[in-house]
């Protein structure tokens, strides 16, 4: 088993993060880009990975009073992961995003994993401030 942690602080209260990170139609805009998510049935989802060119049958489970979303695969349990959003005060907040790979054939690699998970940090971010500044102006 492997896993990968990565951390982030936002400029924006921890409820805009949430909301942006939780808003399902819109995953596609600070996942990698190599994964794009289909919503079927909430909390079913189907994960389609370009660099396998496959389809995976996945839940995703939002907890707004946790500010915790949590995934994983559905059928085979080849990985599971999570994202938390904590307020630090000063109007910022702090992302954590976990992966676990339970079988090693789906681990990409820590270097590969780590850039993935930085870059939708990132990604997550500037969605984040295009959201906080479409509502202020």
């Amino acid at each position: 088993m492997s896993e990968y942690e990565r951390s982030r602080t936002m400029p924006a209260q921890p409820e805009q993060v949430f909301d942006q990170a939780a808003n399902l139609g819109q995953l596609d805009a600070w996942l990698p880009d190599e994964l794009h998510v289909r919503v079927d049935d909430p909390p079913a989802v189907t994960v389609h990975e370009d660099r396998a060119g496959q389809d995976t049958a996945a839940l995703v489970r939002a907890e707004g009073e946790q500010m915790r979303i949590e995934w994983g695969t559905r059928e085979q349990g080849a990985y599971a992961g999570w994202l938390q959003v904590a307020g630090i005060g000063s109007g910022a907040s702090e992302v954590t995003v976990h992966l676990s790979f339970f079988d090693d054939s789906h681990d990409p690699g820590e270097q590969t994993v780590g850039d993935a998970l930085d870059g939708s940090l990132r990604r997550l971010e500037e969605q984040v401030r295009l959201r906080v500044d479409n509502a202020a102006g």
